[in-house]
């Protein structure tokens, strides 16, 4: 992977303190997603790492994953699944438990 776009990406991404809950640093990919080049470049190191494997399916996880994961899904020609907080999706779905910083959660 090319350390120069990951640095870029990097500093891409904007800290939002205590957000959404005080003692939080949300991690905003806003900036990222505006900047046509660096969501190209963003795209490009995740079809790097899975170009070369035996993929079926993309996982993307609520609202950043689905994002970058349907992209990713597009590009290699293969289905994407969402995931998101329980009792959100209308399709089939399996639930899994999950910790947070500030609690506990499911998604499906």
């Amino acid at each position: 992977m090319d350390s120069d776009k990951i640095d870029k990406l990097r500093a891409g991404v904007r800290d939002v303190p205590d957000f959404p809950k005080k003692g939080i640093m949300l991690k905003d990919i806003t900036p990222i997603l505006q900047d046509a080049t660096l969501f190209r470049q963003s795209i490009d190191l995740f079809l790097e790492h899975c170009r070369d494997k035996k993929i079926d399916k993309i996982v993307g996880i609520d609202a950043r994953g689905f994002l970058f994961g349907s992209t990713v899904a597009y590009e290699l020609g293969v289905g994407f699944v969402p995931i998101r907080k329980r009792g959100k999706l209308p399709y089939k779905t399996e639930t899994a438990k999950y910790s947070l910083e500030y609690g506990e959660a499911e998604m499906e």
